[in-house]
């Protein structure tokens, strides 16, 4: 059968249809149109149906017509065999679309197993122990030939007049201090105007004599350790028949503090209370370069280094074994002092309880994404959402990062300014003790009794060691020593206490500190309070020492 020239221009004309036939016979003008001959394919439509199908057209009445039915016959029949080979085709497409799914996902699956087993592993791996030379010399020089000075002085705290009248006559000609801004309180930094009140009363109506007297109610030592002169209190039980244990209990403060910051907690702590069976001897130190104790001229004086030299003074002072109580930077102290010697830490206490293992801070961020499994409801403000809490670290960590950094060079404002340094320290002060009162004149002082702050700024200024108690925060932060970011790898076995406070600078739930502090054995939270606990309430956090030490006791009993 042959088609005509007509047929084939309105063949072509309708070509989009025809290429998905095949027509057996064709003449020289249907090659020329592209049309398949001979053997040609299109979509596998049977050659035989082009003739069914060209024989059902002669009953058309027009060429064209018979042309059309032609087309609609054979679109059928394509559409037909498209849709059968179609689904066949999707069918098995979808088959090996599954295979590979398949093979994708269990492949996916094992790589996160493979990849959680292995940081499981690394990140609950324990390193071995820093070796650490417990004798280490910080004096100056080279230490001394011939044997080590290991006397107990006895130390007086003096204001003489010449310091005092030197302090009231530089705070009386201070320069004017700039106002705050209109309708701004504490917001940007201390409020001068709040400054100036307090200032006038440091250099007017402040005893010096009569709180140096205070301080002087304890007893106060003075022995070299490691070549550093540390001063500490040491203060025995009230009641000299006691029949219960006498423990040891070692108090150690933080920046920008001294032994003054437990002054009225030790009374407290060297007091018998009914039903409990136990009192304590208290050993109250400054830490190297802050109060009465020497600084150090040496670098790398850090807080595992100061854990060893304050084991070392309760080893002077014929303690074999020992508590300890800590806060802030003293904590630091205190927890690797455990970690390192835990035959000679019987209980670890502390109100700043924290882990800085790597496995507690990817709990912290993957707690973000489901903070109620985390957190108790009570307590999710207090660490999210994370947004709000590094929004407040990062207003607030501003000094933290100068200290870390360039401690000498803000310290020399501060060593030649009293006014400076009362207005840098009490502001710390106020922050930590309550952040949400910025909107007020005080930013959070108020909290405290003024004269313990002044009590704090004047031992800050008499001993000139606003300096060397701020580098801490470079030497604590310093990537020259591995010893520290090990330590807080190393679980810390010794039984552990811990207290929270509202506005203490950082809090972790029990699950998180047990990373940490695998022992912890005593744990209470409170809706009150900031960082300076022993000033502020003192009573809570005795009673909080005491109930610990009970349990520290059962937990020894019991093994």
């Amino acid at each position: 059968m042959k088609f005509s020239t007509d047929i084939i221009r309105i063949m072509e004309k309708h070509k989009g249809l025809i290429y998905l036939c095949r027509i057996r016979t064709g003449t020289e003008p249907e090659r020329k149109s592209g049309l398949k001959t001979e053997g040609g394919t299109g979509t596998g439509i049977r050659g035989e149906k082009t003739e069914v199908e060209c024989r059902s057209a002669s009953t058309s009445t027009t060429l064209e017509g018979r042309v059309r039915m032609i087309y609609t016959t054979k679109i059928i029949v394509a559409r037909t065999h498209v849709q059968r080979e179609g689904a066949r085709t999707c069918h098995s497409t979808r088959r090996t679309h599954w295979k590979v799914l398949r093979v994708f996902a269990v492949t996916c699956a094992f790589l996160l197993a493979l990849g959680a087993v292995m940081t499981s592993s690394w990140l609950s791996r324990v390193p071995r122990k820093p070796d650490i030379d417990t004798n280490k010399w910080w004096g100056v020089g080279a230490p001394p030939g011939g044997a080590a000075d290991d006397t107990i002085r006895r130390f007086k705290i003096e204001f003489n007049n010449t310091v005092v009248q030197a302090l009231r006559s530089r705070i009386r000609e201070r320069r004017p201090l700039t106002k705050p801004l209109e309708g701004v309180q504490s917001e940007y930094g201390m409020n001068t105007v709040y400054l100036e009140k307090i200032l006038e009363h440091w250099q007017g109506t402040y005893d010096f004599q009569k709180r140096a007297e205070m301080l002087n109610r304890f007893d106060h030592y003075k022995t070299q350790i490691q070549g550093l002169d540390i001063h500490f209190i040491r203060a025995k039980p009230a009641q000299r028949d006691f029949q219960g244990t006498v423990l040891p209990l070692l108090l150690l403060h933080g920046w920008p503090s001294s032994s003054k910051e437990f002054d009225k907690i030790i009374p407290m702590l060297t007091t018998p209370r009914k039903g409990r069976g136990f009192v304590f001897e208290v050993v109250a130190a400054d830490l190297p370069g802050f109060g009465f104790s020497e600084g150090t001229t040496k670098p790398g004086l850090n807080p595992v280094q100061i854990g060893v030299i304050m084991r070392n003074l309760m080893l002077r002072l014929g303690f074999q074994q020992f508590y300890v109580h800590a806060g802030d930077w003293g904590a630091q102290c205190a927890m690797h002092m455990a970690t390192l010697f835990p035959e000679h830490v019987l209980g670890f206490h502390t109100n700043m309880p924290l882990s800085s293992m790597m496995v507690s801070q990817l709990k912290i961020v993957l707690g973000a994404f489901y903070p109620s499994f985390l957190v108790d409801s009570k307590y999710l403000d207090r660490i999210y959402p994370l947004k709000n809490f590094f929004t407040y670290l990062i207003r607030e960590s501003g000094y933290f990062h100068i200290q870390a950094t360039k401690p000498d060079t803000i310290g020399v404002a501060l060593t030649d300014s009293p006014s400076g340094l009362a207005s840098y320290i009490m502001e710390k002060m106020a922050i930590c003790t309550n952040r949400d009162q910025l909107n007020t004149p005080h930013g959070g002082l108020e909290g405290l009794n003024i004269e313990d702050v002044l009590d704090t700024v004047t031992i800050a200024w008499v001993n000139s060691c606003i300096v060397t108690s701020m580098r801490l925060y470079a030497e604590g932060y310093s990537t020259k020593s591995s010893e520290i970011s090990i330590l807080h790898e190393i679980p810390t076995i010794v039984p552990t206490g811990a207290i929270n406070f509202r506005y203490e600078v950082v809090y972790q739930p029990d699950w998180i500190l047990k990373d940490k502090f695998p022992n912890l054995v005593h744990s209470t939270t409170h809706d009150f309070g900031g960082h300076f606990v022993a000033l502020e309430y003192p009573n809570e956090l005795v009673d909080d020492i005491f109930a610990a030490t009970e349990e520290f006791l059962r937990f020894h009993a019991s093994k």
